[in-house]
């Protein structure tokens, strides 16, 4: 079995979404003191690589904890858009990929935006999923939508629209993936379990694809040029 890791590592530098209080990670005992060492954590629920709950936007939707265990694994399909001209990844570019998507429970949007994690850059004119394109994968069976970027929506754009749509729906949003690109084939199976905390309205994940090919392709990659 080939296991591929998705995950950003969680420690007190981790880039976070701005505004947020980074991660308090202190050593409360160790073996030379106490005989065993054990750290102290203190992180918001949308640190690193996570997942987004619908009552992370919604008063009275589901946490984390009301979706069986079965909801964060299953099979997904990687969706090239490395090649952007414009930050807003729309239909068009999802389209290529309808008869993958049809029968995926994950859809994965593979922009190459976590190239630039640690760096300013990560957080200024990164991709986004386009409301029409978010209401048109609400067509599929999904259980969750994961992006490489900070966010699925753009910073800044309170409403939100992206995660309304989807979280709406019952669809999980998994944000800041890794090493998409490690990733060889289009489908392949997706595990992003979260602890397993009461009334999460999110979760840091060790998210995970399993036994993708091989050999890499994507027929579908898009063919739009990035912009500067």
């Amino acid at each position: 079995m080939k296991i591929i890791d998705l995950s950003h590592a969680i420690h007190p530098n981790i880039p976070v979404y701005p505004g947020t209080e980074q991660p308090v990670i202190t050593q409360a005992n160790t073996i030379e003191r106490d005989g065993f060492a054990e750290k102290k954590m203190a992180m918001y629920s949308h640190t690193a690589t996570h997942i987004d709950a619908p009552s992370h936007i919604l008063a009275g939707a589901k946490s984390l904890d009301q979706f069986p265990a079965s909801h964060f694994f299953g099979q997904a399909v990687l969706i090239e858009i490395t090649q952007l001209s414009d930050p807003e990844i729309g239909i068009r570019q999802l389209a290529p990929y309808e008869n993958q998507l049809k029968t995926a429970a994950f859809a994965l949007l593979h922009t190459g935006w976590s190239a630039h994690w640690g760096q300013d850059q990560y957080f200024r004119g990164f991709p986004c999923l386009s409301a029409q394109a978010a209401e048109w994968l609400t067509r599929f069976s999904l259980q969750g939508i994961g992006v490489d970027t900070i966010s699925i929506d753009h910073i800044g754009h309170d409403d939100l629209p992206a995660h309304h749509i989807l979280l709406g729906r019952d669809i999980v949003i998994i944000e800041n993936l890794t090493n998409l690109n490690a990733i060889a084939g289009a489908a392949f199976n997706f595990s992003c379990l979260p602890l397993p905390l009461q009334d999460a309205d999110g979760s840091p994940v060790r998210a995970v694809a399993i036994d993708p090919c091989t050999t890499r392709s994507s027929p579908f990659k898009a063919q739009d040029e990035m912009g500067g």
